[in-house]
C-alpha cells in the first residue's frame, strides 16, 4: 500500500469513530480526508464556493459510507471511490443510461431458441471469461448515460474472442453517433437496439479507430463503413430465468439491465452486494462470469464507470436469491448476441479526396482552393467537412446543408422559401496540405 492509501486508511478510521456529521470538532479531520481524496482523484474545482459545496457532499457521503460498514454483518463494504463528491441525484443524472419504455417489449419478442430446461450438473462451478482472454479493459462512460453501448460492445467482443480467437475492443461512439433510429446516445438506449444496428449494418468498428468521446456527435459515416467484427442475430433470455442465464454466462458474456441507482451502488467498493435495491432497470452492465463465496453464490459483473469504482471496476453481486427477478433485477433484462462465423475481410481503406495531381485531403475532408490564377489551383487546403462548400473569401468553408457563406458575421446561412435561416458558427483549427494553419468556420 503506498503512502497515500495508507494516509486515507488511517484517516478514515480516525473520522469513523467521529460524529457523522460535518461539526466544528469533526472538520479538521474530514477536511484533511478530503484533501487527500482530491489529490489521489485529481479533483479541482472552479471556485472556492464550488469546493466548498464538494466537501459538504463529501462528507455526507462520508457518513454513509462509515454507517454502512460499522453495520459490521454486510457482505460487501463501501469506500469513498471516485464520485464521492457527487449526491446521489447528481450521480443517477449522470451515470445511468439504460432506455426502456413500453414499446421495448416488442423487440423482446423474437422468436429465438433457448435452451432447453434440465440439469445444470453439467456445467461448470465457476466461470470467468476475463481468465479466457474474452473481455476487454475496463472503461469510462464519464457523464454519457450510454451504459447500454459498452453492455453491447462487451458482449459481441466476448463472442467475437470465443469464436475467432482475437480480442477486439469495439467502439462505443460508433454506437452513440450512428445507432439513432430508437436508441438516445447519451440520453440512454437498449442492448438490443445496438445488436440490431450491427446486424443492419453488418458489422461494427474497433474502438482504436472510432474512440470514445463521452458525448454524441455526428455519425462518421466513412468509418461506418468499416465492419471490422459482425455478428448473426441476439438472443433475449426469457426474463425472470436464472437457470437459463446461468447456462448462457457459461458459454460467453451476457448483457444485463440492473437497477444501478441506490447510493451504496455509487460507493460501493469490495465483496457480494446484496443490496437492498429495487428491480426497476436504469443501468445496463455485462456479466461475465460467476463463481461462490463462503457458500455464498455470486455474479461476476464488468461495469464501465472506470477502474476508481468497485473492485477495479468490477462488482460482485449476489447469485441464486429468493426472488426470480434477482439482485437488482439482474434476472429480468438480459439478452447475448450469437456468431457462427469468422469476421469479414478488412474492408478497403476509403482513397483520399484528390485536390490535383500532388495534393489530397483525408477521405471526410473537402479540398478548398486558396489561391487561383488565371483559373487554376495554386495551393490547397483542407476544410474538415465532407462535401463542403469551400467559401469565395478562400478562408472559410460551410456544411452542404447551409450552403451560403456569410464570412462577415461567421455564418452559413441556408434559403428555405423567402427567409433565410442561419446557424451560428465554431471556429477551428485545420492543418492544411502544406502543414500551415487555416481557420475554418461551421456549426458542428
Amino acid at each position: 500500500m503506498g503512502s497515500l492509501g495508507l494516509f486515507l486508511l488511517l484517516l478514515t478510521f480516525h473520522v469513523s469513530h467521529l460524529p457523522l456529521s460535518l461539526s466544528s470538532s469533526s472538520s479538521v479531520s474530514t477536511s484533511d480526508l478530503f484533501d487527500a481524496w482530491c489529490k489521489h482523484h485529481g479533483k479541482n474545482y472552479s471556485s472556492e464556493q464550488e469546493k466548498q459545496y464538494r466537501f459538504q457532499v463529501f462528507g455526507d457521503n462520508l457518513a454513509f459510507v462509515n454507517s454502512h460498514n460499522n453495520l459490521g454483518n454486510s457482505s460487501y463494504t463501501l469506500d469513498l471511490n471516485a464520485f464521492a463528491d457527487l449526491t446521489h441525484q447528481e450521480f443517477r443524472v449522470s451515470k445511468l443510461g439504460l432506455g426502456l419504455s413500453l414499446a421495448d417489449n416488442l423487440i423482446r419478442m423474437n422468436p429465438l431458441p433457448v435452451s432447453q430446461p434440465g440439469s445444470l450438473s453439467d456445467i461448470p462451478t465457476s466461470v470467468d471469461w476475463r481468465k479466457e482472454g474474452a473481455v476487454t479493459n475496463i472503461k469510462d462512460q464519464g457523464s454519457c448515460g450510454a451504459c447500454w453501448s459498452f453492455s453491447a460492445t462487451g458482449a459481441i467482443e466476448g463472442i467475437n474472442k470465443i469464436k475467432t480467437g482475437s480480442l477486439v475492443s469495439l467502439s462505443e461512439q460508433e454506437l452513440i453517433d450512428c445507432d439513432t433510429s430508437y436508441d438516445s446516445g447519451c440520453g440512454g438506449g437498449l442492448m438490443d437496439y445496438a445488436y440490431q444496428f450491427i446486424i443492419d449494418n453488418h458489422g461494427i468498428d474497433t474502438e482504436e479507430d472510432y474512440p470514445y468521446q463521452g458525448s454524441q456527435r455526428s455519425c462518421n459515416k466513412n468509418k461506418l463503413k468499416r465492419h471490422v467484427v459482425t455478428i448473426d442475430s441476439y438472443v433475449d433470455i426469457p426474463p425472470n430465468n436464472e437457470e437459463e442465464l446461468l447456462r448462457v454466462v457459461a458459454a460467453q458474456p451476457v448483457s444485463v439491465g440492473i437497477c444501478g441507482s441506490e447510493r451504496a451502488f455509487q460507493l460501493y467498493s469490495k465483496g457480494i452486494f446484496t443490496g437492498p435495491c429495487s428491480t426497476s432497470l436504469d443501468h445496463a452492465v455485462l456479466i461475465v462470469g460467476y463463481g461462490s463465496e463462503n457458500s455464498v453464490d455470486y455474479w461476476i459483473v464488468k461495469n464501465s464507470w472506470g477502474t476508481h469504482w468497485g473492485m477495479n471496476g468490477y462488482i460482485h453481486m449476489l447469485r441464486n436469491t429468493q426472488d426470480s427477478e434477482g439482485i437488482c433485477g439482474i434476472n429480468q433484462l438480459a439478452s447475448y448476441p450469437t456468431k457462427t462465423g469468422p469476421n469479414p475481410p478488412p474492408s478497403p481503406h476509403p482513397a483520399p479526396t484528390k485536390c490535383d495531381l500532388f495534393s489530397s485531403c483525408a477521405e471526410d475532408q473537402t479540398c478548398c482552393c486558396t489561391r487561383r490564377l488565371l483559373g487554376f489551383c495554386l495551393s490547397w487546403k483542407c476544410c474538415q467537412l465532407e462535401s463542403a462548400v469551400c467559401c469565395k473569401d478562400h478562408r472559410h468553408c460551410c456544411p452542404r446543408n447551409y450552403p451560403i457563406c456569410d464570412a462577415q458575421t461567421n455564418r452559413c446561412l441556408k434559403q428555405s422559401g423567402n427567409s433565410t435561416t442561419r446557424k451560428e458558427l465554431d471556429r477551428r483549427e485545420q492543418t492544411s496540405i502544406k502543414t500551415e494553419k487555416w481557420n475554418i468556420h461551421f456549426e458542428v
